[in-house]
Protein backbone atom coordinates (compact mmCIF):
# COMPACT_ATOMS: atom_id res chain seq x y z
CA UNK A 1 0.00 0.00 0.00
CA UNK A 2 1.20 3.58 -0.56
CA UNK A 3 1.30 6.15 2.10
CA UNK A 4 -1.68 7.32 3.63
CA UNK A 5 -4.09 9.09 1.48
CA UNK A 6 -5.39 11.95 3.96
CA UNK A 7 -3.36 14.39 5.57
CA UNK A 8 -4.67 17.18 7.79
CA UNK A 9 -5.90 18.98 5.05
CA UNK A 10 -8.41 15.90 3.79
CA UNK A 11 -10.62 15.54 1.40
CA UNK A 12 -14.03 15.81 1.29
CA UNK A 13 -16.86 12.72 2.51
CA UNK A 14 -19.66 11.89 0.97
CA UNK A 15 -22.00 11.20 4.23
CA UNK A 16 -23.81 7.88 4.89
CA UNK A 17 -27.53 8.53 5.04
CA UNK A 18 -29.41 8.41 8.84
CA UNK A 19 -26.80 9.64 10.76
CA UNK A 20 -26.41 13.05 12.64
CA UNK A 21 -23.18 14.76 14.36
CA UNK A 22 -21.82 17.02 16.58
CA UNK A 23 -18.86 17.51 18.46
CA UNK A 24 -18.50 20.21 21.82
CA UNK A 25 -16.27 21.41 24.70
CA UNK A 26 -17.20 20.70 27.94
CA UNK A 27 -14.08 21.93 29.48
CA UNK A 28 -12.74 18.28 30.37
CA UNK A 29 -9.78 18.55 28.76
CA UNK A 30 -7.32 21.80 29.80
CA UNK A 31 -6.54 23.02 26.51
CA UNK A 32 -10.94 24.10 26.17
CA UNK A 33 -10.45 21.91 22.97
CA UNK A 34 -13.21 19.90 22.39
CA UNK A 35 -14.01 17.02 24.32
CA UNK A 36 -17.29 15.33 23.59
CA UNK A 37 -18.33 14.36 20.30
CA UNK A 38 -21.79 12.38 19.81
CA UNK A 39 -23.14 10.02 16.90
CA UNK A 40 -26.81 9.65 16.39
CA UNK A 41 -28.60 7.57 13.57
CA UNK A 42 -32.10 9.07 13.13
CA UNK A 43 -33.94 5.47 13.49
CA UNK A 44 -32.74 2.49 15.23
CA UNK A 45 -29.77 0.86 13.64
CA UNK A 46 -27.64 -2.10 13.65
CA UNK A 47 -24.35 -1.93 16.01
CA UNK A 48 -21.19 -3.97 16.36
CA UNK A 49 -18.01 -3.22 18.53
CA UNK A 50 -14.61 -4.97 18.34
CA UNK A 51 -12.85 -3.94 22.26
CA UNK A 52 -9.11 -4.43 23.59
CA UNK A 53 -8.13 -8.23 24.76
CA UNK A 54 -5.57 -6.01 27.41
CA UNK A 55 -6.94 -7.94 31.06
CA UNK A 56 -7.49 -4.16 32.40
CA UNK A 57 -10.16 -2.61 30.15
CA UNK A 58 -12.10 0.52 30.99
CA UNK A 59 -15.76 0.91 31.97
CA UNK A 60 -17.01 2.18 28.42
CA UNK A 61 -15.30 -1.04 26.88
CA UNK A 62 -17.73 -3.22 29.39
CA UNK A 63 -20.52 -1.35 28.25
CA UNK A 64 -20.22 -1.98 24.48
CA UNK A 65 -19.33 -5.55 24.96
CA UNK A 66 -22.75 -5.89 27.01
CA UNK A 67 -24.89 -4.13 24.29
CA UNK A 68 -23.09 -5.49 21.20
CA UNK A 69 -24.35 -6.58 18.59
CA UNK A 70 -27.75 -5.27 18.86
CA UNK A 71 -30.06 -3.67 16.54
CA UNK A 72 -31.76 -1.51 17.98
CA UNK A 73 -28.54 0.95 18.41
CA UNK A 74 -29.26 5.24 18.46
CA UNK A 75 -26.12 6.99 19.42
CA UNK A 76 -22.60 6.53 20.35
CA UNK A 77 -21.19 9.09 22.98
CA UNK A 78 -17.42 9.72 22.68
CA UNK A 79 -15.28 11.77 25.76
CA UNK A 80 -11.79 12.48 25.34
CA UNK A 81 -9.55 13.83 27.86
CA UNK A 82 -10.27 11.30 30.64
CA UNK A 83 -9.80 7.49 29.50
CA UNK A 84 -12.72 6.23 32.80
CA UNK A 85 -10.24 3.24 33.12
CA UNK A 86 -9.18 1.62 36.41
CA UNK A 87 -12.21 3.67 37.94
CA UNK A 88 -14.13 0.59 39.77
CA UNK A 89 -17.76 0.38 39.75
CA UNK A 90 -18.22 4.16 40.34
CA UNK A 91 -16.79 4.69 36.66
CA UNK A 92 -18.98 1.91 35.39
CA UNK A 93 -22.27 4.07 37.14
CA UNK A 94 -20.58 7.20 35.33
CA UNK A 95 -20.23 5.57 31.80
CA UNK A 96 -23.86 4.29 32.28
CA UNK A 97 -25.39 7.71 33.05
CA UNK A 98 -23.59 9.37 30.32
CA UNK A 99 -25.73 6.95 27.87
CA UNK A 100 -28.86 7.94 29.87
CA UNK A 101 -27.96 11.31 29.22
CA UNK A 102 -28.47 10.85 25.87
CA UNK A 103 -31.21 8.28 25.80
CA UNK A 104 -33.27 11.19 27.43
CA UNK A 105 -32.17 13.96 24.27
CA UNK A 106 -32.78 11.50 21.40
CA UNK A 107 -35.58 9.80 23.02
CA UNK A 108 -34.70 5.51 23.13
CA UNK A 109 -33.93 3.65 25.92
CA UNK A 110 -30.27 3.99 27.74
CA UNK A 111 -29.14 0.40 26.41
CA UNK A 112 -29.44 1.61 23.30
CA UNK A 113 -26.46 3.81 23.47
CA UNK A 114 -23.03 2.76 22.99
CA UNK A 115 -20.30 5.01 24.80
CA UNK A 116 -16.34 4.99 24.26
CA UNK A 117 -14.00 7.27 26.60
CA UNK A 118 -10.41 8.19 25.26
CA UNK A 119 -7.30 9.85 27.77
CA UNK A 120 -5.39 9.47 31.13
CA UNK A 121 -6.01 6.50 32.93
CA UNK A 122 -6.94 6.17 36.60
CA UNK A 123 -9.28 9.18 37.01
CA UNK A 124 -12.90 9.43 37.67
CA UNK A 125 -14.83 11.56 34.78
CA UNK A 126 -15.64 15.08 36.01
CA UNK A 127 -19.32 14.65 35.23
CA UNK A 128 -20.66 17.82 35.43
CA UNK A 129 -18.37 18.79 32.08
CA UNK A 130 -19.22 15.70 30.20
CA UNK A 131 -22.75 16.14 30.95
CA UNK A 132 -22.21 20.03 30.10
CA UNK A 133 -20.56 18.56 26.89
CA UNK A 134 -23.42 16.10 26.81
CA UNK A 135 -26.00 18.69 26.00
CA UNK A 136 -24.12 21.31 23.79
CA UNK A 137 -23.10 18.02 21.56
CA UNK A 138 -26.87 17.23 21.68
CA UNK A 139 -27.60 20.92 20.35
CA UNK A 140 -25.24 21.14 17.72
CA UNK A 141 -26.15 17.89 15.82
CA UNK A 142 -26.22 17.85 11.81
CA UNK A 143 -25.72 15.91 9.18
CA UNK A 144 -23.50 17.68 7.38
CA UNK A 145 -19.64 16.82 6.69
CA UNK A 146 -18.84 20.14 9.09
CA UNK A 147 -20.53 18.12 11.54
CA UNK A 148 -19.02 15.02 11.11
CA UNK A 149 -15.43 16.50 11.39
CA UNK A 150 -16.70 18.38 14.32
CA UNK A 151 -17.06 14.86 15.90
CA UNK A 152 -13.83 13.18 14.66
CA UNK A 153 -12.36 16.32 16.11
CA UNK A 154 -13.74 15.62 19.57
CA UNK A 155 -12.65 12.59 19.98
CA UNK A 156 -8.75 13.43 19.62
CA UNK A 157 -6.76 13.16 22.13
CA UNK A 158 -2.88 13.50 21.45
CA UNK A 159 -3.39 13.75 18.04
CA UNK A 160 -1.61 15.81 15.48
CA UNK A 161 -4.64 15.96 13.08
CA UNK A 162 -7.83 14.38 12.59
CA UNK A 163 -8.68 11.16 10.88
CA UNK A 164 -11.27 10.45 8.38
CA UNK A 165 -11.82 8.84 5.94
CA UNK A 166 -14.90 7.84 3.42
CA UNK A 167 -16.08 5.59 0.08
CA UNK A 168 -18.54 4.42 -1.77
CA UNK A 169 -19.50 1.18 -3.85
CA UNK A 170 -22.24 0.11 -6.24
CA UNK A 171 -24.20 -3.31 -4.94
CA UNK A 172 -27.57 -4.47 -5.91
CA UNK A 173 -28.18 -1.56 -8.86
CA UNK A 174 -27.55 0.77 -5.46
CA UNK A 175 -24.61 3.12 -3.86
CA UNK A 176 -23.73 2.61 -0.34
CA UNK A 177 -21.06 4.76 1.74
CA UNK A 178 -19.40 4.35 4.09
CA UNK A 179 -17.62 6.82 6.40
CA UNK A 180 -14.90 6.62 9.51
CA UNK A 181 -13.17 8.11 11.81
CA UNK A 182 -11.04 7.19 14.56
CA UNK A 183 -8.35 8.82 16.71
CA UNK A 184 -4.78 7.86 18.18
CA UNK A 185 -1.27 8.61 18.35
CA UNK A 186 0.43 6.94 20.98
CA UNK A 187 -0.69 3.65 23.11
CA UNK A 188 -0.68 2.16 19.92
CA UNK A 189 -0.81 -1.67 19.55
CA UNK A 190 -4.23 -2.76 18.94
CA UNK A 191 -5.03 -5.66 19.64
CA UNK A 192 -8.89 -6.73 19.44
CA UNK A 193 -9.22 -4.42 18.75
CA UNK A 194 -4.91 5.09 23.05
CA UNK A 195 -7.25 4.21 20.13
CA UNK A 196 -11.35 4.89 19.49
CA UNK A 197 -12.58 4.39 15.67
CA UNK A 198 -16.53 4.86 14.57
CA UNK A 199 -17.56 3.21 10.90
CA UNK A 200 -20.77 4.36 9.65
CA UNK A 201 -22.82 2.95 6.64
CA UNK A 202 -26.30 2.85 4.89
CA UNK A 203 -25.37 -0.49 3.74
CA UNK A 204 -27.73 -3.04 5.29
CA UNK A 205 -26.69 -5.29 7.73
CA UNK A 206 -27.75 -7.67 10.13
CA UNK A 207 -26.30 -8.36 13.86
CA UNK A 208 -23.99 -11.25 13.33
CA UNK A 209 -23.27 -9.61 9.69
CA UNK A 210 -21.43 -6.48 11.27
CA UNK A 211 -20.37 -8.58 14.09
CA UNK A 212 -18.45 -10.86 11.45
CA UNK A 213 -17.92 -8.56 9.58
CA UNK A 214 -16.47 -6.13 11.85
CA UNK A 215 -13.87 -8.42 13.27
CA UNK A 216 -12.70 -9.44 9.61
CA UNK A 217 -12.17 -5.74 8.86
CA UNK A 218 -9.95 -5.05 12.14
CA UNK A 219 -8.22 -7.68 11.59
CA UNK A 220 -6.89 -7.03 8.56
CA UNK A 221 -6.49 -3.16 9.61
CA UNK A 222 -7.07 -1.97 12.57
CA UNK A 223 -4.51 -5.05 14.22
CA UNK A 224 -1.75 -4.38 11.67
CA UNK A 225 -0.29 -1.21 13.13
CA UNK A 226 2.08 -0.41 16.13
CA UNK A 227 3.17 2.75 17.03
CA UNK A 228 4.58 1.53 20.81
CA UNK A 229 3.36 -2.20 20.92
CA UNK A 230 1.41 -1.27 24.45
CA UNK A 231 -2.29 -1.93 24.10
CA UNK A 232 -4.52 0.42 25.26
CA UNK A 233 -7.22 -0.39 27.64
CA UNK A 234 -9.90 1.40 25.90
CA UNK A 235 -9.81 0.39 22.42
CA UNK A 236 -12.87 -0.02 21.04
CA UNK A 237 -14.25 -0.08 16.96
CA UNK A 238 -17.55 0.64 16.61
CA UNK A 239 -19.53 -0.28 13.26
CA UNK A 240 -23.12 1.31 12.66
CA UNK A 241 -25.39 0.42 9.69
CA UNK A 242 -29.05 2.67 9.28
CA UNK A 243 -29.50 0.03 6.27
CA UNK A 244 -32.99 -1.40 6.36
CA UNK A 245 -32.33 -5.54 7.72
CA UNK A 246 -35.09 -6.69 5.79
CA UNK A 247 -32.97 -5.14 2.76
CA UNK A 248 -29.80 -7.22 3.61
CA UNK A 249 -27.68 -8.32 0.21
CA UNK A 250 -26.02 -11.14 -0.61
CA UNK A 251 -22.61 -13.21 0.30
CA UNK A 252 -20.85 -10.97 -2.65
CA UNK A 253 -23.13 -7.73 -1.48
CA UNK A 254 -21.71 -8.39 1.72
CA UNK A 255 -18.43 -9.22 0.36
CA UNK A 256 -17.88 -5.84 -1.57
CA UNK A 257 -19.32 -4.14 1.61
CA UNK A 258 -16.32 -5.57 3.49
CA UNK A 259 -13.16 -5.22 0.72
CA UNK A 260 -15.10 -1.35 0.66
CA UNK A 261 -14.69 -1.21 4.65
CA UNK A 262 -11.37 -2.40 4.63
CA UNK A 263 -10.19 -0.23 2.57
CA UNK A 264 -11.19 2.59 4.45
CA UNK A 265 -9.85 1.35 7.58
CA UNK A 266 -6.88 0.57 6.49
CA UNK A 267 -6.45 4.18 5.58
CA UNK A 268 -7.33 5.15 8.88
CA UNK A 269 -5.17 2.85 10.38
CA UNK A 270 -2.00 3.80 8.22
CA UNK A 271 -2.98 7.32 9.75
CA UNK A 272 -2.51 5.92 13.32
CA UNK A 273 1.12 5.58 12.66
CA UNK A 274 1.84 8.29 10.68
CA UNK A 275 0.94 10.83 13.53
CA UNK A 276 2.67 8.38 16.10
CA UNK A 277 3.74 10.95 18.78
CA UNK A 278 6.62 12.21 17.80
CA UNK A 279 7.01 10.00 14.25
CA UNK A 280 8.93 11.47 11.29
CA UNK A 281 8.55 8.22 9.32
CA UNK A 282 6.51 5.12 9.08
CA UNK A 283 7.58 1.66 7.96
CA UNK A 284 6.20 -1.07 6.04
CA UNK A 285 7.24 -4.53 6.65
CA UNK A 286 5.98 -7.12 3.94
CA UNK A 287 6.61 -10.88 5.04
CA UNK A 288 6.61 -13.56 2.10
CA UNK A 289 7.58 -17.73 2.12
CA UNK A 290 6.49 -17.72 5.29
CA UNK A 291 4.64 -21.42 5.99
CA UNK A 292 0.77 -20.05 6.50
CA UNK A 293 -0.18 -16.72 6.81
CA UNK A 294 -0.76 -16.79 10.55
CA UNK A 295 3.16 -17.26 10.71
CA UNK A 296 4.03 -14.15 8.56
CA UNK A 297 1.63 -12.27 10.39
CA UNK A 298 3.56 -12.92 13.52
CA UNK A 299 7.04 -12.24 11.71
CA UNK A 300 5.99 -8.88 10.26
CA UNK A 301 4.68 -8.05 13.58
CA UNK A 302 7.60 -8.82 15.59
CA UNK A 303 9.97 -6.67 12.96
CA UNK A 304 7.90 -3.80 13.53
CA UNK A 305 7.36 -3.85 16.84
CA UNK A 306 11.24 -4.14 17.33
CA UNK A 307 12.42 -0.67 18.85
CA UNK A 308 16.32 -1.50 17.19
CA UNK A 309 14.50 -1.61 14.03
CA UNK A 310 12.44 1.34 14.77
CA UNK A 311 15.16 3.17 15.60
CA UNK A 312 17.34 2.29 12.53
CA UNK A 313 14.20 3.60 10.46
CA UNK A 314 13.92 6.99 12.53
CA UNK A 315 17.96 7.48 11.34
CA UNK A 316 17.37 6.10 8.04
CA UNK A 317 19.91 3.29 8.68
CA UNK A 318 20.05 0.12 6.58
CA UNK A 319 21.14 -2.15 9.21
CA UNK A 320 19.91 -5.06 7.97
CA UNK A 321 20.87 -7.51 10.73
CA UNK A 322 18.10 -5.90 12.97
CA UNK A 323 15.09 -6.80 10.61
CA UNK A 324 16.56 -10.64 9.77
CA UNK A 325 17.48 -11.32 13.40
CA UNK A 326 13.89 -9.82 14.38
CA UNK A 327 12.55 -12.30 11.84
CA UNK A 328 14.50 -15.21 13.16
CA UNK A 329 13.13 -14.46 17.14
CA UNK A 330 9.79 -14.30 16.03
CA UNK A 331 8.94 -17.78 16.83
CA UNK A 332 7.31 -19.35 13.55
CA UNK A 333 9.83 -21.14 11.89
CA UNK A 334 11.92 -19.77 8.63
CA UNK A 335 14.01 -21.24 6.33
CA UNK A 336 17.53 -19.19 6.92
CA UNK A 337 19.30 -20.44 3.84
CA UNK A 338 16.13 -18.76 1.95
CA UNK A 339 15.66 -15.60 3.99
CA UNK A 340 15.86 -12.37 1.41
CA UNK A 341 15.62 -8.66 2.41
CA UNK A 342 14.81 -5.23 0.16
CA UNK A 343 14.85 -2.01 1.92
CA UNK A 344 13.41 0.68 -0.24
CA UNK A 345 13.79 -2.00 -3.64
CA UNK A 346 17.63 -2.88 -2.83
CA UNK A 347 18.67 -6.25 -1.78
CA UNK A 348 20.72 -6.12 0.83
CA UNK A 349 20.38 -9.95 1.85
CA UNK A 350 19.77 -13.04 -0.08
CA UNK A 351 19.65 -17.21 0.14
CA UNK A 352 20.85 -16.56 4.38
CA UNK A 353 24.15 -14.42 2.99
CA UNK A 354 24.58 -10.50 2.98
CA UNK A 355 24.42 -8.55 -0.61
CA UNK A 356 26.96 -5.45 -1.52
CA UNK A 357 25.31 -2.57 -1.42
CA UNK A 358 26.06 1.45 -1.00
CA UNK A 359 25.04 2.01 2.69
CA UNK A 360 25.44 5.84 1.80
CA UNK A 361 22.38 5.90 -1.42
CA UNK A 362 20.22 3.76 0.78
CA UNK A 363 20.38 5.72 3.63
CA UNK A 364 19.48 8.59 1.86
CA UNK A 365 16.66 6.75 0.10
CA UNK A 366 15.34 5.30 3.93
CA UNK A 367 15.87 9.52 4.81
CA UNK A 368 13.57 10.96 2.26
CA UNK A 369 10.69 8.36 2.51
CA UNK A 370 7.76 9.24 4.05
CA UNK A 371 6.94 5.35 4.17
CA UNK A 372 9.81 2.98 4.20
CA UNK A 373 9.23 -0.48 2.90
CA UNK A 374 11.15 -3.51 4.01
CA UNK A 375 10.29 -6.93 1.70
CA UNK A 376 11.31 -9.79 3.86
CA UNK A 377 11.40 -13.24 2.40
CA UNK A 378 11.79 -16.08 5.43
CA UNK A 379 11.14 -19.80 2.80
CA UNK A 380 9.72 -20.89 -0.06
CA UNK A 381 5.62 -21.39 1.49
CA UNK A 382 2.75 -19.48 0.46
CA UNK A 383 2.27 -17.36 4.17
CA UNK A 384 2.33 -13.60 2.95
CA UNK A 385 1.18 -10.27 5.81
CA UNK A 386 1.92 -6.66 6.26
CA UNK A 387 2.12 -4.66 9.52
CA UNK A 388 2.95 -0.93 9.55
CA UNK A 389 4.41 1.00 12.26
CA UNK A 390 6.27 4.27 13.01
CA UNK A 391 9.99 5.09 13.61
CA UNK A 392 11.09 5.89 17.09
CA UNK A 393 12.19 9.15 18.26
CA UNK A 394 13.52 11.66 21.21
CA UNK A 395 10.29 13.01 21.02
CA UNK A 396 8.39 10.39 21.67
CA UNK A 397 10.05 9.37 24.81
CA UNK A 398 10.17 13.09 25.70
CA UNK A 399 6.48 13.32 25.12
CA UNK A 400 5.55 10.49 26.92
CA UNK A 401 8.09 10.21 30.17
CA UNK A 402 6.42 13.41 31.11
CA UNK A 403 2.56 12.48 29.73
CA UNK A 404 1.06 13.37 32.96
CA UNK A 405 2.90 15.96 34.83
Amino acid sequence: MSQPEQTPAESSHELPSGFRYAGATGGIKASGKPDVSLIVSDQPCVAAAVTTTNQVFAAPVQVCRDRSPRSTCRAVITNSGNANACTGQEGYDDAVTMCERVAAMVGCDAEDVLVMSTGVIGHRLPMAKVEKGILLAGEALGDSERHFLAAADAICTTDQFRKTASASFQSGGKTYRIAAMCKGAGMIAPNMATMLGVIVTDFPLTEQTAQTSLRRIVERTFNRVSVDGHTSTNDTVVLLSSGQTSDVGSDADNATFIETATDVSLNLAKLLVADGEGAVRFFEVAVDGAASDDDAFEIAKCVAASPLVKTAIQGGDPNWGRIVSAAGYAGPKIEVEKTALSIEGSSVFRDGRPLPFDAAELSSLMKAASEVKLQLVVGSGSGSAKYWSSDLTEDYVRFNSLYTT
